[in-house]
C-alpha cells in the first residue's frame, strides 16, 4: 500500500529517514542498449520524473494486481514522445487482466490519444542485442507472478514459494531483488523478512536487496539486524552490474 499508506497510516513509525517512505514497487533496468521498466504502480508518474526516465523499450509486469500495473495509464507520454507503441509482456493472468481493466486502450474501444502497448505472454527467453531477459515463475499464494531475469540482475516481488526450476533460472545471478514483507507473524502469500533470508542464503547470490516492505519495517534498523550481503532496498536506490 506504499508507506505511509492512505490517510497517514503509519506515520508513527517514520523517523525522519527518508528510505522509510516507500512509493510501491517499480524498478528501471539500463543495460547497454534497452531501457527496461518492471511493473508501473500507482506512483509510476511521480517515479519517471524523479528518476528522469525519458524512454521505455520494453515494459515486463511481474502480475496483474493494482499495485503493480496502475500506473500503465501513465506510459501515454512516452508514446507521444517515441511516436510509437511499447511492448508489455506479462502472465497469462496478466494480459488478460490488463486487457479487461484498461479495456478503453484496445480494440473498437481504443480511447483517442490513450496509452498503446502490444501485449504479449512471456513464454520463452528474449534475445535483444546482448540482452538476455528470462521470466521466473513463482507463486503469490493462489497467484502466478514472474519474475524477471536481464542478464546478471534477478527481480522477483510478491512471493511465497519459489519452485527449483526458478531457483536454478536465477542461480548465478550477480544481484537479486527479493520481497519481504515483515518480520513476523508468517504471511499467507509474501515472504517475510526471516524467510526471505533463508531463500537468498540458499541462492548464494552475491547481494540481496529486499523490497515490498510493510509500515513497520525500519530501514536502519532492520539492516543492523541483517546479514551484510541482504540489506533493504530504499526508493531511488542505484545498483551497477
Amino acid at each position: 500500500m506504499g508507506v505511509p499508506v492512505a490517510g497517514g497510516f503509519g506515520e508513527k513509525y517514520l523517523d525522519g529517514d527518508p528510505r522509510n517512505e516507500r512509493y510501491r514497487c517499480s524498478v528501471w533496468v539500463r543495460t547497454e542498449n534497452l531501457s527496461i521498466i518492471i511493473d508501473t504502480g500507482p506512483e509510476f508518474r511521480l517515479q519517471t520524473i524523479r528518476s528522469g526516465i525519458k524512454h521505455i523499450d520494453l515494459l515486463l509486469i511481474t502480475h496483474e494486481h493494482m499495485d503493480h500495473i496502475a500506473g500503465l495509464d501513465d506510459v501515454r507520454s512516452f508514446n507521444y514522445a517515441q511516436k510509437d507503441s511499447i511492448p508489455l509482456y506479462s502472465t497469462p493472468k496478466g494480459i488478460s487482466s490488463i486487457r479487461s481493466r484498461f479495456d478503453y486502450l484496445f480494440g473498437e474501444k481504443k480511447y483517442p490519444g490513450s496509452a498503446s502497448f502490444e501485449l504479449n505472454v512471456i513464454k520463452n527467453p528474449l534475445e535483444i542485442g546482448n540482452d538476455r531477459i528470462t521470466h521466473l515463475p513463482v507463486s503469490h499464494g493462489n497467484v502466478l507472478v514472474y519474475g524477471y531475469r536481464i542478464n546478471d540482475f534477478s527481480y522477483v516481488t510478491d512471493v511465497k514459494n519459489i519452485p527449483e526450476k526458478t531457483k536454478e533460472l536465477i542461480r548465478g545471478s550477480k544481484i537479486l531483488v527479493l520481497s519481504g514483507l515483515r518480520w513476523e507473524p508468517p504471511h499467507p502469500t509474501h515472504l517475510t523478512i526471516p524467510e526471505a533470508v533463508e531463500l537468498a542464503e540458499e541462492l548464494q547470490v552475491p547481494k540481496t536487496y529486499l523490497v515490498h516492505m510493510n509500515s513497520y519495517v525500519n530501514h536502519s534498523k532492520t539492516n543492523k539486524r541483517l546479514p551484510s550481503h541482504v540489506q533493504l532496498a530504499y526508493d531511488m536506490l542505484e545498483v551497477s552490474i
